[in-house]
């Protein structure tokens, strides 16, 4: 890996990484994009190895058909696209071919969320998560920096079914060294404190822990949570953290109905933790049309309204 805990890194650069490791290691790995191979970042793949990479165009139910008929004779495959397309726009198609037949395809949606930016509404997607999340059988990773992204392609490889992996463009800061493990459903504990528990999933990550220092400075502590994997999720992992706590917050770049919110949840209340819950992220809305940090501020999700709206609660 090209780069250092503290740098800004976009996860669709490790996204392309992972797949020149897989490329030289793995025979088995195809991957297919939609016209977006520069953007995805799957164009070295194809240039390095031509025969297993294929362009399907402006296509995407198209190549999840195909990418599914290739799973049938033994081929991992990656079908990449903007995750405003992939799985909106061929849902019906990753529903039947890929969670009902169960084929070992992973869906990598890339730009994902509202750090797509400038593009708008139209190519933000904040449903992904959701829409992938109740399919049976169906992985759902979502990396919170570089490093895991890198770790979570190459873990995705090796898990015998449907797989989608959530990747951003937006820099963010690499949290993790190099030497930090994987493990698909694990949640990993960043910050301990007494008064509250953050979950945080994606670019949300890093944003949670500047939360956690702005609230520390304001005498309130807080756990911070990664949830890199949104299915298989853990309710015993989601569960334990928040007992005792005063107030329990999820964090996601994403709708707040059907993603991290929804599933930290369900978790709590399955366990029987009757903890209150805030959650953080873009509500019942769309998307605008601005550079990726006016859009975060738009809708509330940099650390500093993060905490007012947590230290609100709290009063």
């Amino acid at each position: 890996m090209k780069w250092q805990v503290g740098d800004r890194v976009e996860t669709r650069d490790a996204y392309g990484e992972a797949l020149l490791t897989l490329g030289r290691t793995r025979p088995d790995v195809v991957v297919m994009d939609s016209d977006l191979q520069r953007s995805n970042k799957t164009y070295a793949f194809g240039q390095a190895h031509p025969e297993r990479f294929f362009d399907m165009g402006i296509a995407e139910a198209d190549m999840i058909c195909t990418a599914a008929g290739m799973a049938a004779t033994g081929m991992t495959v990656f079908a990449t696209s903007f995750a405003m397309f992939v799985p909106g726009r061929c849902y019906d198609q990753i529903r039947l071919q890929l969670s009902y037949g169960q084929s070992n395809v992973k869906i990598v949606g890339v730009s994902a969320g509202l750090t797509q930016g400038p593009d708008g509404a139209t190519h933000q997607a904040l449903d992904d998560v959701a829409l992938t999340r109740l399919l049976p059988g169906m992985t759902v990773l979502v990396p919170a920096d570089a490093t895991e992204a890198y770790q979570a392609v190459l873990a995705a490889a090796e898990i015998p079914g449907p797989v989608y992996l959530r990747i951003g463009r937006y820099p963010s800061p690499v949290l993790f060294g190099e030497d930090t493990s994987f493990q698909v459903g694990a949640v990993r504990e960043l910050r301990r404190g007494a008064d509250a528990v953050v979950y945080a999933t994606g670019i949300m990550t890093a944003m949670a822990l500047e939360t956690a220092a702005i609230l520390a400075q304001k005498g309130v502590e807080a756990t911070v949570l990664n949830v890199p994997t949104l299915k298989p999720l853990s309710a015993a992992e989601i569960a334990g953290p928040a007992r005792g706590k005063r107030l329990c917050v999820t964090m996601e770049e994403h709708w707040i109905v059907g993603g991290l919110g929804s599933a930290v949840a369900e978790a709590l209340s399955e366990a029987g933790t009757m903890a209150p819950l805030l959650r953080i992220g873009v509500d019942d809305r769309f998307g605008l049309s601005a550079g990726a940090d006016e859009l975060l501020e738009h809708y509330g999700l940099t650390p500093g309204q993060m905490a007012d709206r947590i230290l609100a609660r709290l009063d």
